[in-house]
């Protein structure tokens, strides 16, 4: 990425905190660190930040206390990495408006992917002021809404991860190996039928619009825009 972001990581494992310091300098970030939530939070309030990263469990003050701070002043892109994986979390995590959450391990190269979409995002280069539109199905990356045919429609968090996923990819076929990696990340250790899982789920809560999702036998899925599809 040409420009260059500042990045914080508030993390209290000092040896993970260090590898993913490295490896963003690396990439051309300006990273500054937290190994715990007071400090993180200190740090947040004086400088502004293109994005944070987030543990939950630090000393003094949690990550989700620091993260309904911070949304108390700021719109600052917030990603939780976090050992915890209960459904329970993660829901809690987007209820403060956190914009993604990957779970512990992770890969450094998907982290750094998923940072720079989210970068993308945030800087404007969707659609219509930030939305994903497409068939009826309308998504506000910001506020993590969807509306099919103008009614809300709730998803949970890996589905809603796969939807945005299917639209800023509209009208190419997708494996299911590029679906695992880019949305479930290094935790993908599952297997293709959590893809196949999840696509079911998708299909039932688009209800009339659920054909927009297409099987391509024996290769994966593809979202298709029928109105730009040849």
């Amino acid at each position: 990425m040409s420009h260059e972001y500042n990045l914080l990581i508030a993390e209290d494992e000092d040896k993970l905190r260090f590898i993913i310091k490295e490896y963003f300098v690396k990439q051309g970030f300006h990273v500054w660190e937290a190994a715990g939530g007071v400090q993180a939070l200190k740090l947040a309030e004086e400088r502004e930040f293109d994005i944070v990263l987030l543990d939950i469990m630090m000393p003094e003050m949690d990550g989700f206390s620091v993260c309904r701070a911070i949304r108390r002043q700021k719109d600052t892109p917030i990603m939780f990495l976090t050992a915890r994986t209960a459904e329970e979390d993660q829901l809690r995590g987007f209820q403060l408006k956190a914009d993604d959450y990957i779970t512990k391990p992770f890969s450094l190269p998907i982290l750094h992917a998923k940072v720079c979409a989210l970068l993308e995002r945030k800087a404007g280069n969707l659609c219509s002021g930030g939305l994903l539109e497409a068939e009826g199905i309308q998504v506000n990356p910001l506020a993590r809404e969807v509306r099919v045919d103008g009614e809300p429609v709730s998803l949970p968090p890996r589905v809603y991860d796969l939807l945005v996923y299917f639209m800023e990819n509209k009208n190419r076929i997708l494996t299911r190996q590029q679906l695992l990696d880019q949305v479930w990340g290094k935790d993908a250790f599952c297997y293709d039928r959590a893809v196949d899982t999840a696509i079911k789920k998708l299909r039932q809560a688009l209800g009339d619009r659920a054909g927009c999702i297409r099987t391509i036998i024996k290769v994966g899925y593809k979202f298709s825009d029928q109105g730009n599809e040849v």
